[in-house]
């Protein structure tokens, strides 16, 4: 099971491991310039950047108890989607190797959902759940050394969700999957930073975890009655460009 897991987490990853190492390979290549104007941030309390993203959305879905007792719905599926992140990033320093980051971030995306009917199965049916989540997370970036023009970080925090795009305040559909505007979760990643001659250039990988059940159920809705919980779950592999 586990090793299924790690291949699926690969899969999804795959483009941004390939963005990775490319870049990795470029910088490293480009090591032997003068980097000595980075020092500029050495003492700096806080500097400013901007954040570009390409993420993956999929939620964590539990049945409904009645589900057992449908005759019309085989199975319902979450399905992972693709999506971009556009950003702004504040960091402070309060000690060494200790920093406080807060990172205001939209991301359009997707979250859907793949049914199977009975009288239409292997046939599936998708629906489409688009979203423009305003994320703001408070974090904690706890860095490493820094090695001539480099640094590696961890980070984790918490945050606020609110989806400028939901559609719970629509009215009554018997074909649609009603989301609720606001969300809570926690996120964790890692990152690595390069000090360049005129900006940190930093990129990372984050998992971001909703804490809420953000299904609006309708019991009259084929395709709501069945679901119990519905909650959000994000992959982000963002770039960071900070100075």
């Amino acid at each position: 099971m586990q090793k299924t897991n790690l291949w699926h987490l690969f899969r999804v990853l795959r483009y941004q491991i390939v963005i990775i190492l490319a870049l990795l390979l470029s910088i490293s290549a480009s090591a032997q310039f003068d980097f000595s104007k980075s020092e500029q941030y050495k003492n700096r309390p806080y500097y400013f950047g901007i954040t570009l993203g390409y993420n993956q959305a999929f939620f964590k879905m539990d049945y409904d108890p009645s589900f057992v007792q449908t005759d019309t719905i085989l199975s319902i599926v979450p399905l992972h989607s693709s999506g971009f992140s556009l950003g702004l990033l504040g960091n402070l320093k309060v000690v060494n190797h200790l920093d406080l980051r807060f990172n205001p971030t939209l991301n359009f995306t997707e979250k859907n959902l793949g049914y199977t009917f009975k009288e239409n199965a292997p046939d599936r049916e998708d629906k489409q759940i688009e979203s423009i989540i305003m994320t703001l997370p408070l974090q904690v970036k706890l860095k490493s050394d820094r090695v001539k023009n480099f640094r590696a970080y961890l980070l984790g925090g918490v945050k606020y969700d609110y989806d400028l795009a939901s559609n719970a305040s629509s009215r009554q559909a018997d074909d649609i999957v009603k989301l609720a505007r606001d969300d809570l979760g926690f996120e964790a990643g890692f990152g690595f930073e390069f000090y360049l001659p005129y900006f940190i250039f930093s990129p990372e990988i984050k998992f971001s975890y909703g804490a809420r059940d953000v299904h609006v159920y309708e019991p009259q809705n084929q395709y709501s009655n069945r679901i119990g919980r519905l909650i959000s779950r994000m992959i982000v592999f963002s770039i960071h460009l900070e100075g």
